[in-house]
């Protein structure tokens, strides 16, 4: 029996947590019945009555015939209905923000990239509610709910109270900043908040190349440098939900200043801030025929996507740059195989199409760097899911807690009653 909180009137965690089991329960033990429900949650029928009738009323549960009575009414059978609604992603970043959205039973599809000068919290928020609510409202959307947002964000998060504790790439304004408030408060319904990184891996996990691996290291290569990790088929949180920040390892001494505050971090010579950084200042002694300089005469300008490019031709600037961020890459996730044993390791993000032109350095660096007998039972691969994976993994979430094992439902409600007693 999964015994869950018989909560007070305004414990509206707990409510919501007791909704998400009930509609897992169906989900798992189909065709089922309002009176087994509440046998196996040891809510009250009253209390299972209620939820019933708000899920019927969403169509997230239908009624499908009768069960056999054991005296009196034969008790009507309930079923999960696949096609309810839809759920929202979004990734943030600096000046981009992805969204996307999929069905209760399909991978995400419909990805957009939409300008947002992220900035500023309230006025960015403020704004990606609106393209939520706009693209919500358009007429292929009109016949099925959405149930809830995931959002994959920059930086170190209290994810369970959906609060900001730092975003060094998106500047202090953001500093336990309630992300998850302000947006259910926006769009008036539940949100969902992970590290952009975890969501990653989330996503790697259900829609990419790691559906049969359940220990796993998704590595984000773009504005900044993390790794999601799942061990055991869990994301690996840490003590404060902070693991995963690789890119503030330390691999040069006295090297560039990191916006962490610390020097020579991965970040700070491989994420792609640091990249632009270093090509705008030697731009001026790069030899006129390089492809790079070339692009630059032409345009005016530069962007990571030129420097990716122009890194195929062997020998070019960019190349050797490129080829060095390719070393330093792989001792980084050299180290990652050697702490954490996993079964795959995925390459993706924004600096993903780059790590494909570079995979045999990255591989030379990892076999020459980690423990042999671990590098040699670790496949490593670019994502599939490319600058997809972040959106996908935020639908991800949503999906993950509404469906989420038995297992783990008594946890969540004693995580949110520690959250309210905090």
């Amino acid at each position: 029996m999964i015994y869950l909180k018989k909560a007070p009137g305004n414990s509206k965690y707990v409510k919501k947590l007791n909704r998400m089991a009930v509609i897992n329960l169906i989900k798992n033990h189909e065709p089922i019945s309002r009176q087994q429900l509440a046998e196996i949650t040891g809510l009250t029928p009253p209390a299972i009555s209620g939820i019933i009738r708000e899920l019927l009323e969403a169509g997230i549960v239908k009624e499908v015939g009768l069960d056999k009575s054991t005296g009196g009414r034969r008790p009507i059978k309930l079923s999960f209905n696949p096609d309810a609604g839809y759920v929202f992603g979004v990734e943030v970043t600096r000046f981009e923000t992805f969204v996307g959205t999929c069905d209760l039973k399909n991978n995400p599809t419909d990805f957009r990239t939409i300008k947002i000068d992220m900035s500023e919290p309230k006025k960015g928020l403020k704004k990606l509610a609106a393209v939520v609510k706009e693209i919500m409202n358009e007429e292929q959307y009109k016949e099925k709910p959405f149930l809830g947002v995931g959002v994959a964000f920059p930086g170190l998060l209290y994810a369970f109270e959906g609060k900001v504790k730092r975003s060094i790439n998106l500047g202090t304004s953001w500093d336990f900043f309630p992300v998850k408030q302000v947006l259910e408060k926006e769009i008036d319904m539940p949100v969902f908040i992970e590290n952009n990184s975890k969501a990653s891996a989330l996503a790697e996990r259900w829609f990419g190349g790691a559906t049969e691996c359940r220990d796993l290291v998704y590595v984000n290569l773009g504005e900044g440098i993390s790794a999601g990790v799942i061990i055991n088929d869990r994301i690996l949180q840490g003590a404060q939900g902070h693991a995963g920040e690789i890119g503030h390892m330390s691999i040069q001494k006295d090297g560039p200043l990191c916006n962490c505050g610390n020097r020579g971090c991965l970040e700070s010579v491989c994420g792609i801030p640091a990249i632009m950084r270093k090509v705008k200042n030697e731009i001026s002694i790069i030899p006129d025929n390089d492809p790079l300089k070339k692009l630059w005469a032409e345009k005016g300008e530069i962007s990571i996507e030129d420097i990716i490019s122009s890194s195929r031709i062997k020998n070019s600037y960019s190349h050797n740059l490129l080829k060095q961020v390719a070393e330093y890459i792989g001792k980084a996730i050299a180290n990652v195989i050697n702490f954490y044993n996993p079964e795959c390791v995925f390459i993706g993000g924004k600096m993903a199409p780059a790590a494909k032109y570079f995979i045999d350095i990255i591989k030379t660096a990892v076999n020459t760097h980690a423990f042999p007998e671990i590098a040699r039972s670790t496949d490593i691969q670019i994502s599939s899911l490319q600058e997809k994976a972040g959106v996908m993994g935020a639908c991800a979430l949503v999906l993950r807690d509404l469906f989420k094992p038995d297992s783990d439902i008594l946890e969540d409600v004693q995580q949110a009653l520690n959250y309210e007693e905090a």
